[in-house]
């Protein structure tokens, strides 16, 4: 958990440095009240027509136009290509349309499609970084980029990390073995015969089996019930009958944990009972035949530390075939209890599988005591457990916690949306100092591209500037021009005077 937390305090530090720095210009070790110098000219003037929102074309809008001079709309891949080619044939130092806000243009936030995620845009490492001429502008802004870079390697190691400990967590960890202490309790309720209930009329005992794990360093401790797979109280057959005297506990897959149990039945005398305790390994564990628990040396344990042990006596009585290394030949023990002389190594698993037995129950015998003479009504013992390294929850919190990513994710979104800010601000400052050199030239080429942007966009046929002017329709074609013009017209005309008269003979 320390780990985690140093990792997501570490990223949101960092994200809220880069963040600080490009909104406030404070960079890493000045006072919290320090600003840096400003540099260089101001990125455009102050007011609403330069806060950053995208301009609209003050081209003619597409109705104004004369329908004999547009073509139907283009397809949205036309469109495309005509927006790529107008930012290839754009003039050097000149902003396009949607880049050069002034006083006289329409200005209108941008609307955002409501119908798009909020993962619609996906953001990029290369979106935050500063272009090389604002950094030449401003040489404080190489703060920036430092924090950029110790963002990238932070995120670097944290990966790296959750890397290893994801491949850490796939391999087996070895369990540890922990105490668990046991408390078998009972309390006797004699009988009163003033009680108007008839539980209290009638005397009986409560039998309570209760514990805890010793020195538990977890936050969260686990539930008694989550030890054990199953529970049996065996009572006094004679006292209390073939059918009342067994209380059982099995786990199921919807069982609740609880931090113990508690038997509460009629009757005024001691009782002997037996307790039956069948602990739930993780994972599974097997009591090995007698045999081979001679051969081996082991009475119980899982099923691959059984099958390595088999794999250790083969290797060491040298068991295995010399030609065929897949053949193990067995010696008189191997014969007696596999009941063959000569077996292939993997058919082993199959064949333990008649050899191995559930493991032994824990079986502990008490008496439950009605004596109110008898102070010694609770009995403790300690039970031998294996439990998960402590150090495996941790990993796997890790790897599934969330803290801080909201507000990492909200920094980020800051960060981007600042320098895209920084962006658009750079874009008005160039349009301003070139305006402020050649407001003549810089108008006339503004608006050469502006028309050249219209026909790309409109995909109009034609010159309109030229076909506006009279030398125009004097050129050599312009006779042919006309005569084919009268020429279709007449056609046209003919052919709807021979529709009429043929709709009216008919």
């Amino acid at each position: 958990m320390a780990t985690e937390e140093t990792a997501g305090g570490a990223r949101k530090a960092t994200k809220s440095k880069l963040f600080e720095f490009l909104v406030h210009g404070v960079r890493p070790g000045m006072p919290s009240g320090a600003r840096m110098p400003h540099q260089g000219a101001p990125m455009g003037p102050p007011g609403p027509p330069y806060g950053g929102s995208p301009a609209v074309r003050p081209g003619l809008p597409s109705p104004v136009m004369e329908p004999s001079r547009k073509r139907p709309a283009p397809s949205q891949q036309v469109q495309q290509q005509a927006v790529q080619n107008r930012s290839r044939k754009k003039p050097v130092g000149f902003p396009g349309a949607n880049e050069i806000p002034t006083r006289q243009m329409d200005m209108r936030e941008p609307q955002s499609d409501p119908t798009l995620g909020s993962n619609a845009k996906r953001r990029k490492m290369a979106d935050k970084i500063l272009p090389q001429r604002i950094r030449e502008l401003v040489p404080e802004s190489q703060a920036y980029m430092d924090l950029l870079a110790f963002e990238r390697k932070l995120d670097q190691t944290i990966m790296r990390k959750r890397v290893d400990i994801q491949e850490a967590l796939k391999r087996p960890m070895k369990q540890q073995k922990r105490k668990l202490r046991l408390y078998i309790s009972n309390t006797f309720n004699p009988a009163k015969p003033d009680a108007d209930d008839s539980d209290g009329s009638i005397a009986s005992w409560e039998l309570r089996v209760e514990g805890k794990l010793l020195d538990d360093p977890g936050k969260l401790k686990r539930k008694f019930s989550s030890f054990f797979k199953s529970l049996v109280i065996e009572l006094d057959k004679d006292l209390y009958g073939p059918d009342n005297h067994l209380v059982e506990w099995h786990r199921t897959p919807t069982t609740q944990e609880t931090d113990g149990f508690q038997v509460k039945r009629p009757g005024d005398v001691s009782v002997r009972c037996t307790l039956l305790l069948m602990l739930d390994y993780q994972p599974p564990q097997f009591k090995l035949d007698p045999r081979l628990a001679r051969l081996l040396g082991i009475h119980t344990q899982t099923r691959s530390c059984i099958i390595q042990a088999l794999w250790q006596y083969v290797k060491t009585n040298k068991l295995q075939d010399s030609h065929d290394k897949e053949y193990i030949n067995c010696d008189k023990y191997f014969q007696q209890i596999f009941d063959c002389p000569r077996l292939k190594f993997s058919e082993i698993p199959q064949r333990l599988t008649n050899l191995l037995l559930p493991p032994d129950p824990i079986v502990i015998n008490h008496v439950i005591s009605v004596d109110p003479n008898d102070q010694k009504k609770t009995a403790c013992y300690d039970i031998d457990v294996e439990v998960e390294d402590p150090l495996k929850s941790q990993m796997s919190s890790f790897l599934l916690s969330t803290a801080n990513q909201q507000e990492i994710a909200s920094l980020d979104n800051k960060i981007h949306e600042t320098i895209e800010s920084i962006n658009q601000l750079k874009i008005q400052r160039d349009f301003m100092l070139s305006f402020s050199r050649d407001p003549k030239g810089y108008i006339q080429d503004w608006l050469k591209s502006q028309s050249r942007d219209l026909k790309l966009m409109t995909d109009v046929v034609g010159n309109p500037e030229e076909e506006r002017r009279a030398e125009f329709y004097h050129e050599p074609w312009s006779q042919e021009a006309v005569s084919r013009y009268f020429y279709c017209k007449i056609q046209q005309r003919r052919q709807e005077l021979e529709q009429a008269l043929a709709v009216r003979n008919t």
